[in-house]
């Protein structure tokens, strides 16, 4: 499993057909389950693995580990199959554990990361040599760390991951109003730390990802 691997926006940028299509799969394949065939979560596995890594990469950084984070989170899914009542849509229930699980991993596994003040005089300028690339990005990861967890959440999800403002909420549980504020603020915090290291630009670029 590679890291990172390229997803599309899961609401929004998927045509209507791919996403019924998706969804009457996915409502397939836990009805089997539940009714006693496993081997229908294989199905459920095949499509949400690569999504579920890539967001797991996002908050670890580390391949290894977000493979061990998928690893769990298929596991809790499956094992609270059960309790999604169709009400939303498969993807939304599956997140919205995978999340939990990750922040659950943040908080008991990654170690406290080096406070951006340990940069103070230090400046990364743009470039296009990948040492440095990767040298910002670092910066920029701990900086998303350092959030309040309610606000880096839905950085996670609305911009590493590309999820829609609509999938996003729901994800969260909270009103659309509600995780526009928080991306709001979230941005203005990240922009405000990394402004230093980053340059007033640069942070502003890094933040909000087009």
């Amino acid at each position: 499993m590679q890291p990172e691997p390229p997803t599309p926006r899961l609401t929004g940028q998927m045509n209507g057909i791919e996403e019924e299509s998706r969804e009457d799969a996915d409502a397939s394949d836990v009805a089997r389950v539940l009714s006693g065939d496993r081997e229908g979560f294989a199905g459920i596995v095949r499509r949400w693995q690569g999504p579920l890594y890539q967001l797991a990469y996002r908050y670890s950084g580390e391949a290894g580990a977000a493979e061990e984070m998928v690893q769990d989170a298929f596991l809790k899914v499956y094992r609270a199959l059960g309790a999604w009542r169709g009400d939303a849509a498969f993807s939304t229930w599956l997140f919205a554990i995978a999340t939990n699980n990750y922040r659950s991993w943040l908080r008991r596994v990654r170690p406290p990361s080096l406070p951006l003040e340990a940069a103070e005089g230090h400046s990364i300028a743009a470039s296009a040599d990948p040492a440095e690339r990767a040298e910002r990005e670092r910066w920029v990861r701990r900086a998303v760390d350092d959030l309040p967890a309610h606000y880096r959440d839905a950085v996670h999800l609305f911009y590493f991951h590309d999820m829609d403002l609509a999938a996003t909420a729901a994800t969260l549980g909270i009103p659309q109003g509600t995780l526009k504020s928080q991306l709001h603020r979230a941005r203005h915090q990240l922009e405000r730390r990394l402004a230093p290291l980053l340059g007033a630009t640069g942070a502003k670029e890094r933040v909000c990802p087009t």
